[in-house]
């Protein structure tokens, strides 16, 4: 069994930090000397070996060693974390894969830490679908959140569920965070929930969900996009016009011709004045070229 002395011997392998040059300001006091040259891959290899050399346990004694304050000094470990969730995405290293992935899953409970942060952003990495049950469930936790959404988005199979579930309880950034991260995966699945999410009080939320559907090319949602970028003031405005563009663009593309033209007509007709000149005059090109 690991024990701690056992791991912090092999984490003195890596090497001290460089010695900054004196001579160039800080912009912000820290207390490490320098930057980390890792070591070569060889040595590194050494390190990572040894550490699952003692199984689940070497992993989890790394992460003890990872300070609940990133300041510097824990450098080593949180250096090598990364190197152990990196390895494990080789060809054949799915057995120590699922040890780094087990060992940090069981280091998140509670509310949230910037500790567990650092640790879910591992699993970015290294996670896989059998992770994104667990990851999906951190979604209600304000600070960890958006570190899972970015693990689960890189997952991808099966990560749209866990989304659509945690939306109705999510409150404030979470919400965001999820409909965001829905636009982005561009499940068809998920056209009703992003539909639904057009009504959201958050004008963030609004837009996010409107991306989304533009992406998909959701010709049930035009007159629902061109009534929000009506109704929408200055940058939101701008934006909501731009994704009723990219959805008349994706509808022209899927031969979706009367939907793209009605979007065309509604932007040349009812964007007046210079600040929107060119939205009229993007529509009256598109209708002119159809």
């Amino acid at each position: 069994m690991a024990t701690s002395d056992d791991v912090k011997a092999l984490l003195e392998k890596v090497p001290d930090l460089d010695k900054r040059d004196a001579k160039i300001p800080l912009l912000r006091t820290r207390p490490s000397d320098g930057k980390l040259t890792g070591p070569a891959w060889g040595d590194a290899e050494e390190i990572v070996k040894g550490i699952f050399g003692h199984g689940r346990q070497g992993v989890a004694a790394v992460i003890d060693l990872v300070t609940e304050v990133d300041d510097g000094k824990d450098y080593r470990a949180r250096y090598m974390l990364h190197v152990l969730a990196t390895y494990t995405c080789r060809k054949g290293k799915d057995e120590q894969q699922g040890m780094v992935v087990d060992a940090i899953l069981s280091k998140l409970t509670g509310e949230g830490t910037e500790k567990q942060a650092f640790l879910v952003h591992q699993l970015q990495v290294c996670a896989g679908k059998d992770a994104a049950g667990r990851l999906g469930k951190l979604l209600a936790s304000k600070r960890l959140c958006e570190p899972a959404a970015l693990a689960l988005v890189a997952i991808g199979g099966g990560a749209a569920e866990q989304f659509r579930a945690a939306l109705p309880r999510a409150r404030g950034p979470a919400r965001r965070t999820i409909v965001q991260a829905l636009a982005v995966l561009g499940d068809e699945a998920s056209l009703r929930t992003l539909r639904g999410a057009m009504e959201d009080g958050d004008a963030d939320v609004r837009l996010s969900a409107a991306w989304g559907l533009a992406n998909l090319g959701d010709g049930a949602s035009y007159d629902m996009l061109l009534r929000a970028a009506d109704g929408a003031k200055d940058w939101q405005r701008a934006q909501m016009t731009k994704a009723c563009l990219i959805l008349a663009e994706k509808l022209l593309a899927a031969g979706r011709k009367p939907e793209a033209r009605k979007i065309y007509t509604h932007l040349r007709d009812t964007r007046g004045g210079q600040a929107e000149s060119y939205i009229r005059q993007a529509a009256a090109k598109a209708l002119k070229a159809m």
